[in-house]
């Protein structure tokens, strides 16, 4: 039970379990399509600072645990920090078939495949575990039908009735109540799109769920959106769905897609001024959510991790230097000019989003702290 272990063996450790696998396996894949395009990596570091514990293999890669685990890098040959900002002067003491190992001799199309292998790792870590759970233990699941429309709702004011069946939520299938709550919960102030079965006839439905704040069961308060429907639900009303292998597949990138919109949206509410504030966690509140949910079983934490491997996975794509998205950008204009950028603007372009990013992290952690 949460409390009754020190904080450090009810946060920490399992943070820090979450936290190195989505950095192994992001900074995996940077190195597997390195590795295929014959770059020479110099190290391959789960965190950072001061080296803890490494070794090195017979290719020269020196495989490293280091003191502060809150990310890690891959370092190629050439690279002047962990950043991956290039050295302009490392070639010229190299011979041309060393040279031609270096990270930035290769093609901008393979230096672009090789960045954006760390967020595609990040996804298909995330498929394969929302995968194989829905494959091996299924969906409990409840027929998605309305037991009462409350008066004076927006579900009320908007036309469903009781009896409506939800087939759809902006496009996305409905298959139990549970798929229904969480659609509607996550769009608070947002007009969604519902459409129900109403006497064997669809029925399209508009409606904007208000904005509503609520207690997770481990004592974080957040806004979810309602509209005012309610179902009651018997012993034998909820059941044990297991999809084939081959729907399974279109279940979990429709999971993907629902968290990846999700997570877009929230960040757009932030900048028009509708985001609340208070559900963006920092290491103090990921530590704490990890803890508690590690508390609920391996298999929560489990899919906790996967899901956190899609947002990191996601967020690393934006195109903020210092980021993967960052260097995307900067290989995009290199492939349109057909030369790169000068190193002068490069290295203010990683100037500001390192300063971006220690803006971020400061805004988080007291963000948590309050």
């Amino acid at each position: 039970m949460i409390g009754s272990l020190p904080f450090f063996l009810n946060y920490i450790i399992p943070f820090l379990a979450v936290l190195t696998v989505i950095v192994f396996v992001h900074e995996m894949g940077h190195y597997l399509v390195a590795r295929w395009n014959r770059v020479a990596i110099d190290a391959f570091s789960i965190g950072f600072g001061p080296e803890l514990l490494g070794w090195n293999d017979r290719h020269g890669t020196r495989w490293r645990i280091s003191a502060i685990p809150l990310g890690g890098y891959v370092k190629f040959r050439g690279d002047m920090n962990a950043a991956s900002v290039p050295d302009p002067d490392a070639a010229k003491d190299l011979s041309p078939q060393d040279a031609s190992r270096l990270f930035s001799n290769k093609t901008v199309w393979q230096r672009m495949a090789i960045v954006v292998a760390g967020p595609m790792a990040n996804f298909l870590f995330t498929f394969a575990v929302l995968y194989i759970m829905l494959v091996s233990y299924g969906q409990h699941t409840l027929d998605p039908t309305i037991g009462e429309v409350l008066p004076g709702s927006a579900a009320e004011e908007a036309g469903f009735l009781p009896e409506d069946r939800i087939l759809s939520v902006d496009s996305y299938a409905v298959r139990g109540f549970s798929d229904f709550q969480r659609l509607v919960a996550t769009s608070p102030d947002r007009q969604v799109r519902i459409v129900v079965e109403r006497n064997s006839q669809p029925v399209e439905l508009f409606v904007t769920p208000q904005p509503q704040s609520s207690m997770t069961n481990f004592g974080r308060e957040i806004k979810i959106g309602v509209i005012g429907v309610s179902r009651n639900v018997g012993e034998d009303d909820i059941f044990l769905y297991h999809p084939g292998p081959i729907e399974a597949v279109g279940m979990t990138f429709e999971e993907m897609r629902f968290i990846v919109d999700r997570t877009l949206a929230f960040i757009g509410d932030l900048f028009v001024g509708r985001g609340d504030l208070d559900q963006i966690a920092g290491p103090v509140g990921m530590a704490q959510i990890s803890g508690e949910v590690a508390t609920i079983g391996l298999l929560a934490l489990v899919n906790l991790t996967a899901l956190l491997s899609l947002n990191i996975g996601l967020i690393n794509l934006f195109p903020v230097p210092m980021l993967d998205g960052g260097h995307l950008l900067y290989y995009l204009f290199e492939a349109i000019r057909g030369r790169p950028l000068s190193q002068r603007v490069q290295e203010i372009g990683y100037r500001v989003g390192f300063a971006l990013v220690c803006t971020l992290m400061v805004f988080t952690l007291v963000n948590d702290l309050v």
